[in-house]
């Protein structure tokens, strides 16, 4: 009886510390997300590296490298632009590159969206299980803090499992530090991430209509038409991907 009752108190004690996670292929993250205000695993400032400090709230010219600028024209009609961190996590974002240039992006929901946490997407099947035809990358760890705005790849339970899914977060999640690879931040435009339909899935998820890279200089698509009919849904748009 005592082994049982002791044996019953180790897996509890096992699943109260298992990290936060955005896994690619759970569709649901097993940590409730933390509100704005409300951060308990925030470290003291002296503890997040000075570099990663000033990057927080410097504002960086586009321009500079439009090489590594990574460019999101989302169905809210909106363009959000990234800054791509090469020296953070050079497979990860070479990853992102070709991806995005092969058009891979592009017509992709934000399929898991968590309010107070962040936005997933990435999986052109919509569900959270899904990715490119390319190999797993190895992971890429660094010590840069996953801050608001922070673009970090999503992954299955194994360390070297991310492929095409990534997520932005919305509010500063440090508890995913050295667990997920962060590979850049947002530098434009986050207000339009805060507007990405919530849910998980959501019944109308906002998605990417064309994900570039700036050096390309491609111009934001034409707006939509407007229309009468009823809204986008998830399945309307993976039967309409072919994906």
């Amino acid at each position: 009886m005592i082994k049982a009752t002791l044996a019953s108190t180790l897996v509890a004690i096992a699943l109260l510390a298992s990290p936060g996670a955005a896994h690619a292929q759970q569709p649901k993250d097993d940590t409730p997300p933390v509100a704005f205000g409300e951060n308990t695993d925030k470290p003291d400032e002296d503890e997040v590296p000075a570099a990663a400090r000033s990057y927080a709230v410097i504002n960086y010219d586009p321009a500079v490298d439009p090489e590594n600028i990574w460019v999101l024209d989302l169905s809210n009609g909106q363009r959000v632009k990234a800054r791509l961190m090469a020296d953070w996590a050079p497979g990860h974002v070479e990853r992102i590159k070709t991806l995005t240039r092969a058009g891979f992006y592009d017509g992709v929901v934000f399929h898991r969206v968590i309010e107070g946490f962040m936005a997933q997407g990435g999986d052109p099947t919509g569900t959270g299980q899904g990715g490119s035809e390319l190999p797993d990358l190895k992971a890429e760890f660094n010590p840069m803090p996953h801050v608001r705005g922070t673009l970090s790849m999503a992954r299955a339970a194994e360390e070297d499992s991310a492929n095409s899914q990534f997520f932005i977060v919305f509010y500063p999640r440090f508890s995913l530090d050295k667990k997920y690879t962060n590979f850049g931040r947002v530098i434009e435009n986050m207000e339009a991430v805060d507007a990405i339909v919530r849910g998980e899935p959501p019944a109308t998820p906002t998605y990417i209509v064309q994900a570039s890279i700036a050096a390309d200089g491609k111009a934001p698509p034409p707006p939509a038409p407007a229309t009468d009919d009823a809204p986008v849904t998830l399945d309307m748009l993976n039967a309409g991907s072919g994906k």
